[in-house]
């Protein structure tokens, strides 16, 4: 029986670590054809590598989501390569949480740019390619600090609420194309996210509140499978996931 991954063509940004890695791994496992898009490409060409080892089909992509050049080159390379894209994640982000009165001002144009502005490239590559085919599904990565707004998230949280409003804006204009939709929202989940928060007094507590909460990034990797392997008719629009312990 069909488990709706195998022989699916799916887009991943970020996939050179965390989320995306974890989930390249475990859809690729699946039968899922990947291709997969990160700034790091040696560790992106070692993911390909230890995928085909394993008998799954991969490419790497050199991709810079704030570059909208560069997400249209991987969207492009997916169908040059397999004729079609069947799932984008548009996964790439960043987490750098300060104090507003900081004024960290790069790092607030940072998330904008990464969060945001990547997401809107990923949508704007992928919309052409899948109201040509009729068919599609593209997953956007938001977060808990989509939902709320915490002292010192300020501004990763509204980039994490416009992604949410950019998908729902999306999922209302895709149905002419037969086009799925879904927000994925983590909690906290062990990756590298918090290892890019300068501000030492807001990161020695958020690292503390993951080392005592966060669950494995497989977490993410089911929301995901669980969105995609739906019956066609079924359009799974949001997903918000926690550990069981974390409150907030």
């Amino acid at each position: 029986m069909s488990n709706n991954i195998d022989g699916k063509v799916i887009v991943i940004t970020g996939a050179s670590s965390g989320l995306g890695e974890c989930t390249a791994r475990s859809l690729s496992a699946k039968g899922a054809t990947v291709v997969l898009g990160a700034r790091r490409v040696e560790r992106l060409e070692k993911l390909v590598q230890e995928i085909e080892s394993a008998g799954g089909k991969a490419i790497a992509i050199a991709t810079d989501v704030t570059d909208k050049i560069q997400v249209e080159k991987l969207l492009k390379a997916a169908v040059e390569a397999f004729g079609r894209v069947d799932v984008l994640i548009n996964n790439a982000g960043l987490m750098q949480q300060s104090m507003l009165e900081s004024l960290k001002v790069d790092e607030w144009d940072n998330m904008i740019d990464i969060n945001i502005k990547g997401t809107l490239y990923g949508i704007a590559a992928a919309l052409p390619i899948m109201k040509e085919q009729k068919f599609g599904h593209i997953i956007n990565v938001s977060s808990i600090a989509g939902h709320k707004v915490t002292p010192a998230g300020a501004i990763y949280c509204a980039t994490k609420h416009a992604v949410r409003v950019i998908s729902e804006g999306l999922r209302s204009e895709v149905k002419p194309y037969n086009l799925r939709t879904t927000i994925i929202s983590p909690g906290a989940v062990d990756t590298e996210l918090t290892h890019h928060i300068t501000e030492k007094g807001v990161a020695g507590n958020i690292q503390q509140f993951y080392d005592e909460h966060a669950i494995p990034p497989s977490s993410f990797a089911s929301a995901v499978e669980f969105a995609i392997t739906q019956p066609a008719n079924v359009d799974i629009n949001e997903i918000l996931f926690r550990p069981t312990s974390q409150e907030m």
